[in-house]
């Protein structure tokens, strides 16, 4: 598997292809949102709290386009299971990706844990897949914002996610986190 590596704000994202349920194809270099294209990582059908998570951000997606953000949700699960989950979900506009590797994962920084058999909704979970993570990517490719997590407890607010994006448009505020070069940094002070 490939190295864990976290992305860096102001850096540009890996590029990301996914297969869309229903059909059709989704490339991230092809997105071209206004403003930002939202990437949305859930651990998969197995977690209840995903499918809560994701019929939020359902709720928000005309919102986000007003803001010229698009937005697309993928896990590690096979193309079966994404199709379980956005029918089983009811989840109707937004987009669900399949075809995100554990490989691709681990180059978009996200942390990979192993099965431990049925969960509480009894649905077994894959022998491994990805953690959550959010990111919030220019319409450059540059890495603007970017959650990930080791548990699906206590993600980012989506409501919240919104008025940060109000927030970092009407005030161009800048991604934070780039500084990689601590000494470089120090010396330019």
């Amino acid at each position: 598997m490939s190295d864990f590596t976290p992305l860096i704000p102001r850096q540009p994202v890996p590029d990301l292809s996914l297969s869309l349920v229903g059909g059709g194809d989704w490339r991230l270099s092809e997105q071209r949102s206004q403003n930002f294209t939202l990437i949305v990582v859930y651990r998969g059908l197995h977690c209840p709290i995903c499918s809560k998570y994701l019929a939020g951000l359902e709720q928000m997606l005309p919102d986000l386009d007003k803001r010229g953000v698009g937005v697309i949700a993928t896990s590690t699960d096979t193309k079966d299971r994404a199709e379980q989950a956005k029918a089983d979900w009811d989840i109707a506009n937004l987009k669900i990706g399949h075809g995100f590797s554990l490989e691709t994962a681990r180059r978009w920084g996200l942390f990979i844990s192993t099965s431990r058999g049925l969960t509480s909704v009894g649905i077994e979970e894959p022998a491994l897949f990805a953690e959550p993570g959010v990111f919030l990517v220019r319409a450059d490719g540059t890495l603007y914002f970017s959650s990930v997590q080791t548990m699906p407890f206590a993600r980012p607010a989506f409501d919240q996610i919104l008025s940060a994006i109000d927030f970092v448009l009407a005030k161009d505020y800048p991604a934070r986190g780039q500084v990689t070069d601590l000494t470089a940094a120090e010396a330019a002070e």
